[in-house]
């Protein structure tokens, strides 16, 4: 069933009284539109390098330290981290990378003191977006812990007593993998773009998600693919590649959202 349309939505009024949708449309992408994202981001990347790599050793930082942390502490652990990094980290982070993309577009020479403002002024919002991702992530983590009831109790299981663990342990990651993707594929970016809500923004990116399911998939792929490459490298990879990706996915918004409707937030 494709996703309702813009004009399908209710409106609601902006501060001067005008009537905005609940959502803003979005453009049709061709399913190779992901790798045009990419390269448009790794110019970015080197148009900014200090800053953009600055940025990716944070990234990878935090990355490398959570995953130590949970192996010497345990779940615990993993809980605070993801509680830090979805609520307050990761999204000040990501908005300064997109405010680095944004800087380029307009013609600006990238700051980084332009870009820490950007993600400031934006902290309300992008929290609420990063609680509702460590909700559902901790949802995440008790289906996943549920799923051990499939488990098979033998030592050296079969292929064939393995089949419905890892059957309905993949439908059920995919479920909340895709949840999480399709609310932040241009959620965050739209906020940092235009004068909306956190709700306008994410009801935005998944509709935006549904209606453009191929080119979606693709921009999926590769980024669980940079993850794995992320981790293969001892979360040294995660230095270009977070950027990278970082950058990207400002592209990847204003390729597909069409947010002309709400006021800018850049000067």
């Amino acid at each position: 069933m494709q996703a309702p349309g813009p004009s399908d939505r209710p409106t609601a009024p902006d501060q001067d009284g005008t009537a905005l949708p609940f959502v803003a449309p979005c453009r049709t992408l061709a399913w190779l539109a992901p790798f045009r994202w990419l390269e448009l981001g790794w110019r970015d990347l080197w148009s900014a390098p200090a800053l953009s790599l600055g940025y990716g050793v944070l990234l990878a930082g935090g990355g490398a330290l959570l995953a130590l942390l949970t192996w010497r502490l345990g779940v615990l652990a993993l809980y605070f981290g993801l509680a830090s990094g979805f609520v307050f980290i990761g999204p000040v982070l990501a908005m300064g990378l997109y405010s680095v993309s944004s800087q380029i577009e307009h013609g600006r020479r990238p700051a980084l003191s332009y870009s820490l403002r950007a993600g400031r002024s934006h902290l309300r919002d992008t929290s609420v977006v990063g609680l509702c991702l460590l909700i559902v992530l901790l949802v995440w983590a008790r289906a996943a812990a549920v799923m051990a009831v499939f488990r098979p109790s033998t030592a050296y299981p079969s292929w064939h007593d393995l089949i419905p663990y890892l059957g309905i342990g993949s439908v059920v990651g995919a479920l909340f993998g895709a949840i999480v993707f399709a609310a932040t594929a241009f959620s965050l970016p739209m906020l940092l773009d235009r004068r909306t809500d956190a709700i306008t923004a994410v009801v935005t990116s998944v509709n935006a998600s549904l209606r453009n399911k191929p080119a979606l998939l693709v921009w999926g792929s590769l980024i669980a693919l940079a993850v794995i490459v992320g981790f293969a490298t001892a979360c040294v990879g995660f230095i270009v590649l977070m950027p990278l990706l970082g950058h990207a996915t400002w592209h990847a918004y204003r390729d597909t959202i069409d947010a002309s409707q709400w006021p800018p937030t850049h000067d």
